[in-house]
């Protein structure tokens, strides 16, 4: 675990923000060749891109802070900073608002939206898998004690002061975890593409995918993040009951327009 690179002139560069500045990069030039595929101009792409990772940003402190509320009512200042019990946010809050802005600016320039999003959703399972590299890095979002032989050991105090992780403690590595899962959706959604049914497929089967495989990662991760009914169901796990049978029933329903429409 190697939670800062380098620390120069008083500033130090954290291996978490390195990483997810990489996965966004990596992520969007892969949309933005995909988008050159299908004649979508790329530059609105990388605007889009850009629109995405704002509220993306903020979308997740704002889960973060609804999820974690007593804690950041009395300190209101960390959910800006490193010191967070999350260092990055809720992935679940950023993912929904930067669904909402991008479907707003999808409607001011008349781009095709199911298109676009298709397009883009396996860069961001891409680089959301490097950004779970930077999350363990940090030693946010740390698993529950194992015995097993996976089982990682954090021992850096730096991380400790900032994110809480356990040390010298053998835990799941619910970040690797997480980090394999969207690697393995990002090959899925990738065999999928030159064969999808209809517009729309691929980010309808990125959120049931990643809701199925966050609902049960959740189950063996330890980090203070939110509960509902008396502690049984994370925020993201009850996200994902939501969201799951509701992108299934969108998905069912523009596969069945699009066989009545052939």
């Amino acid at each position: 675990m190697f939670p800062r690179l380098f620390s120069l002139a008083g500033l130090t560069i954290h291996t978490y923000g390195v990483l997810l500045a990489a996965g966004f990069l990596v992520g969007l030039s892969l949309a933005a060749r995909f988008a050159a595929q299908e004649r979508i101009h790329k530059d609105r792409i990388w605007d889009l891109g850009l629109i995405i990772l704002l509220s993306a940003l903020v979308g997740a402190k704002l889960l973060l802070f609804a999820s974690e509320f007593d804690y950041y009512r009395e300190h209101p200042g960390e959910i800006f900073s490193l010191s967070t019990l999350q260092s990055g946010g809720v992935y679940y809050g950023g993912l929904l608002l930067a669904l909402l802005a991008a479907w707003i600016y999808l409607r001011k320039y008349d781009l095709p939206g199911w298109q676009v999003s298709d397009l883009m959703v396996p860069g961001l399972a891409l680089g959301h898998a490097i950004g779970r590299l930077g999350c363990f890095s940090a030693g946010c979002c740390w698993g529950k004690p194992a015995e097993l032989p996976w089982a990682v050991t954090f021992t850096n105090p730096y991380a400790h002061e900032n994110v809480g992780v356990p040390l010298n403690v053998p835990l799941h590595p619910t970040q690797l975890y997480e980090a394999a899962a969207e690697l393995l959706i990002f090959a899925a959604l990738l065999w999928m593409r030159p064969r999808k049914k209809f517009q729309g497929q691929l980010v309808l089967s990125y959120i049931v995918l990643y809701g199925l495989a966050r609902f049960s990662i959740e189950f063996f991760r330890d980090d203070p993040r939110g509960f509902f009914f008396d502690d049984r169901l994370s925020t993201s796990q009850l996200i994902s009951l939501l969201v799951v049978p509701a992108a299934l029933a969108v998905a069912w329903h523009r596969y069945k327009t699009m066989g009545e429409s052939e």
